[in-house]
């Protein structure tokens, strides 16, 4: 890979993406992720070739800048959390697109999908808490995004939200689940008995917990 349109085709190719020129500077071509506006590929030409501006994890930072010398530290950005791609021709294409992925990853992650991610992930027979899905998502202390991420589901189907109770292992309210004992009956369907309106954490909470 040297020529932007191959680094721009590859970046447009992840879902939710899009292209801009925001300097109105033709140089500079950005792509970005829908909804969040954030880029997290950038590409212009400097001193005779493509240069392009990833994210990057700052676990792979260093070994991306020491395994390339045409990988230093991000052009004009913070360079904690940037590395620029020189595109001479010195670096397979497999690790430029491999660098190009992290950064969409990092650039797409948020709060929200997270919490979804962990959702997904709770198996039938079992619940957890807020605070449990929470530590799934990486941050203990945002149990109430949580809460408010499940009111807003987007998939009920696929992002099973009624296997979520509280601390106590109370239900929720039941305008979240379309009525009157629709999460009771949701679980139930699980193999979860529910009884006075909670779920017996010792006997259904989640046994086991990694992160998003």
């Amino acid at each position: 890979m040297t020529t932007r349109e191959e680094a721009l085709a590859y970046g447009l190719s992840f879902p939710d993406t899009y292209q801009e020129a925001p300097f109105h500077d033709q140089n500079w071509q950005l792509v970005r992720v829908k909804g969040s506006r954030k880029a997290f590929l950038w590409t212009y030409e400097r001193n005779g070739y493509i240069n392009l501006n990833v994210k990057a994890d700052p676990q792979w930072r260093d070994f991306w800048r020491s395994a390339y010398p045409a990988v230093t530290a991000g052009y004009h950005q913070n360079k904690e959390h940037w590395n620029t791609i020189i595109l001479d021709g010195t670096i397979p294409d497999q690790d430029i697109r491999r660098m190009i992925a992290e950064s969409y990853d990092l650039a797409a992650d948020t709060p929200t999908k997270r919490i979804y991610e962990a959702v997904k992930k709770i198996p039938r027979g079992q619940v957890a808490t807020y605070g449990q899905v929470a530590a799934l998502a990486g941050n203990p202390r945002m149990a109430r995004a949580v809460g408010n991420a499940l009111h807003r589901n987007p998939d009920p189907v696929g992002i099973p939200c009624y296997r979520v109770v509280n601390a106590k292992g109370e239900l929720s309210g039941e305008f979240a689940f379309g009525g009157s004992g629709a999460q009771a009956k949701l679980l139930a369907d699980d193999g979860i008995e529910v009884t006075d309106g909670r779920v017996d954490l010792k006997k259904y909470g989640l046994k086991a917990a990694h992160k998003v």
